[in-house]
């Protein structure tokens, strides 16, 4: 419950609640297996007392050590001043905002989030339909592009894109979503009002002004490789499907894919050449059937959408001239040489049908474009004539 949603002692406890929450968040680097039951059982507030008083059960001697040795980190007013400053606020379970697809990594569940953004429905509204698009961070043009389109084509239609505010595919991803005035949410391995990569000091401004920045580590807290790696967690939970648009056969981008799986999420890739290695990744996980192949924001919410509403339009080819002929008219026309004129009576040969027929099937084509009569007798018609005539 949330701070002043009731009255007397249960705000108070509520608020003492967060407040702890905030303070645990000082003292365990996620995720926080050990502690999301027993924050779920007794409370954050009484863990952290008895973590204090050192009578903390359901975790190991060697965890508790660590968990003490980093109480003397904890200033929940400085914590809660600098998010403050930042325009940020803490979602924790049991909050309207709280996204209940996190519920599904169990014990891996982050123990509350900090949120800067968008705040019209809330974070939980927010992702209610979402997908990541993930990948490499040395991408290629055709990745950027491929990210940014897709992207932008899955915000179009009212989805929110996830990614992790990193080089290369990420950034082209949020960018892609921005572009159409659309909703993106960025994942941080660091604190929401830390700007990493420094580079992309603009593009996550751009993005808590206009969409969501979160993260599970407090405000001022710098990246490491683990929580990256942990990071990848999180896209996955938040989002109905992840799209891999590029990836190395050993990459981060996998992680998050295998995350998705394990969370019987759907997990899609993106094909590129086949001599490009920042595509092995992709191809490798359509070839072992462990992705379905996609190609552009349609196929993406065709797999994840709602049915119907949601659905890829069927696809055909354009249309070609020759699309009207019956097999007859085929015969007609394949008969008819490249390069020069030729009578209806030799039509009518080489194709075995009658003059009369012929001569009737010629005016229908004519009318289609598909042929024109031309010094006594019949030629193709259209651009390939004319090139080969001059």
């Amino acid at each position: 419950m949330a701070p002043g949603s009731g009255g007397g002692s249960r705000t108070q406890t509520a608020d003492a609640d967060r407040r702890a929450l905030v303070a645990l968040g000082r003292v365990v680097e996620p995720p926080a297996t050990a502690l999301v039951p027993l924050v779920d059982a007794l409370g954050a507030a009484q863990v952290l007392d008895r973590l204090r008083a050192d009578r903390l059960d359901g975790v190991t001697e060697r965890q508790a050590r660590a968990y003490r040795a980093r109480l003397g980190l904890v200033d929940v007013d400085r914590d809660l001043a600098m998010a403050a400053r930042a325009g940020a606020r803490l979602v924790a379970p049991g909050d309207a905002e709280w996204p209940d697809s996190l519920d599904d990594l169990g014990a891996r569940r982050p123990l509350a989030l900090w949120v800067r953004g968008a705040r019209d429905g809330g974070l939980a509204e927010t992702v209610e339909r979402s997908v990541a698009v993930v990948g490499a961070r040395a991408a290629t043009a055709y990745g950027l592009h491929v990210a940014g389109t897709l992207s932008g084509q899955v915000a179009a239609r009212g989805w929110t894109v996830v990614s992790g505010g990193a080089f290369g595919i990420d950034a082209a991803a949020h960018r892609g979503a921005l572009s159409v005035g659309g909703m993106t949410v960025a994942v941080l391995a660091c604190g929401v009002d830390v700007a990493y990569p420094r580079a992309h000091e603009a593009l996550l401004s751009r993005i808590a002004a206009d969409g969501v920045l979160i993260s599970e580590v407090p405000p001022g807290t710098g990246v490491t490789r683990g929580r990256f790696l942990e990071r990848n967690r999180l896209l996955a939970a938040l989002s109905q499907g992840t799209v891999v648009v590029e990836a190395a056969l050993r990459s981060g981008a996998r992680s998050t894919a295998e995350r998705a799986r394990e969370l019987c999420r759907e997990v899609m890739a993106v094909p590129g050449p086949v001599t490009s290695p920042m595509s092995a990744g992709c191809h490798e996980e359509v070839r072992a059937r462990q992705a379905a192949l996609v190609t552009d924001g349609d196929d993406v919410l065709d797999i994840v959408g709602r049915l119907g509403a949601d659905s890829r339009p069927e696809r055909r080819a354009p249309a070609g001239p020759l699309d009207g002929l019956d097999p007859e008219d085929l015969r007609v026309y394949d008969a008819m040489p490249l390069l020069s004129p030729v009578p209806a009576g030799q039509l009518a040969q080489a194709s075995l049908l009658p003059v009369a027929d012929v001569l009737a099937r010629l005016g229908r084509m004519a009318v289609q474009g598909v042929v024109e009569p031309a010094e006594g007798g019949w030629r193709r018609a259209g651009r390939e004539h004319r090139g080969r005539r001059g």
